[in-house]
């Protein structure tokens, strides 16, 4: 698709999170009420032995079954992007449970791309299975990948969530096509800190930190 395609679809795209902005504020208070808006920010300062530090940041609304995300430096050093997508959920309460969410965006900067993507938890009681995948699109065939990140977690407390993460992703440079190391998580109140430590011990590992809160 070329970049003028692109940029249309980006249009697009901002028109849909202006319309629904526009809904939200005309919708009745007992809606509101029913299904409020929920935020969340999360950075992510990333680490590279032997390369550039840098910082990637998800923002994320959601409002009943709609999901709205904005990315930076995700998809390449000075990417921005952003998704419109639609959730699904199931299962019982204290058995299987699943949530799904598949989005389509666009990205522009230094990736210029249309980017579907999709979003899926399987939880079954303290152990859970989150994966976050996007298929990058740009007008060069040699550039488009999958990019994923999976984390396979367990809870021993409420508050802490531990396990081990496998990512893939041309965000940096390397030889591996998949980064693999454990991970845990902190949360209190609104807020979540997070750490990653992909390739531990090898000459191109990689610490990720998380620093999240939702409103």
């Amino acid at each position: 698709m070329s970049g003028a395609m692109t940029k249309a679809a980006i249009v697009l795209l901002a028109g849909v999170l202006a319309g629904t902005s526009a809904a939200a504020q005309d919708a009745p208070a007992t809606e509101d009420k029913k299904e409020a808006w929920e935020f969340t920010a999360t950075a992510y300062p990333t680490s590279i032995r032997n390369g550039d530090s840098y910082t990637s940041a998800i923002f994320t609304a959601d409002r009943g079954a709609l999901h709205l995300e904005a990315r930076y430096n995700y998809e390449s050093v000075g990417a921005r992007s952003a998704f419109v997508g639609w959730n699904f959920s199931g299962g019982s309460e204290g058995g299987l449970s699943w949530e799904l969410t598949p989005m389509l965006g666009g990205a522009w900067g230094t990736t210029d791309a249309v980017v579907p993507g999709l979003k899926a938890t399987v939880g079954l009681g303290r152990f859970d299975f989150y994966t976050e995948i996007e298929y990058v699109r740009p007008d060069d065939q040699s550039s488009r990948y999958l990019y994923a990140w999976n984390e396979f977690g367990f809870k021993p407390a409420e508050w802490l969530r531990m396990g081990a993460a496998v990512q893939r992703t041309r965000a940096y440079g390397g030889d591996r096509s998949a980064q693999v190391g454990p991970f845990a998580q902190v949360t209190w109140s609104h807020f979540t800190l997070g750490g990653y430590w992909f390739n531990p011990g090898a000459s191109d590992q990689v610490v990720v930190m998380s620093l999240g809160v939702s409103f």
